[in-house]
């Protein structure tokens, strides 16, 4: 079943979006054409006629050198500029069929050609739950120990997903 891809706007349908985890579906469908209209973030929609099916967040962010593990911060600048992706949730319906990861190159996909525009070193994550972290952590993402948080290189995510 292929989805469109399409930055969120007004007509999209998001009511019936169901995650499984009420914090994203609350932000999709109270927040995000807020967070658009403000420029703080940018959200991304698979949809099946305007239904909202899937979604993802993504923002400028930078990153203190000091947070990162010493292999990754060294030779960095104090601060170094970093994409965030914010949010990243499939609907229910969805769940099991291998989408989420097809939705996170989706989003990563869309990272790479923005930072050929506008420079970020890193793409930096805050897992909500162990789930997600497990997940990023499956598809390459490294882990600051401590932390729910995951980042990876633009430059590993640019190479992987050349043609």
């Amino acid at each position: 079943m292929a989805f469109i891809s399409d930055a969120l706007s007004e007509h999209h349908v998001t009511e019936h979006f169901d995650s499984g985890k009420p914090d994203l579906d609350s932000w999709l469908k109270q927040h995000a054409l807020t967070t658009e209209a403000r420029r703080t973030g940018r959200t991304f929609v698979w949809h099946d006629d305007e239904r909202v099916v899937a979604y993802y967040t993504i923002a400028a962010h930078l990153i203190v050198r000091e947070e990162l593990p010493r292999v990754l911060g060294r030779g960095n600048p104090g601060q170094i500029p970093a994409v965030l992706l914010a949010r990243l949730a499939l609907d229910k319906a969805l769940h099991g069929q291998g989408l989420g990861g097809a939705l996170l190159a989706d989003a990563l996909q869309r990272i790479v050609v923005a930072t050929r525009t506008v420079a970020a070193r890193f793409v930096v994550v805050d897992a909500i739950d162990e789930a997600a972290h497990g997940f990023y952590l499956h598809h390459g993402f490294r882990e600051i120990p401590g932390t729910m948080r995951l980042i990876q290189k633009v430059s590993d995510i640019a190479a992987a997903v050349a043609p």
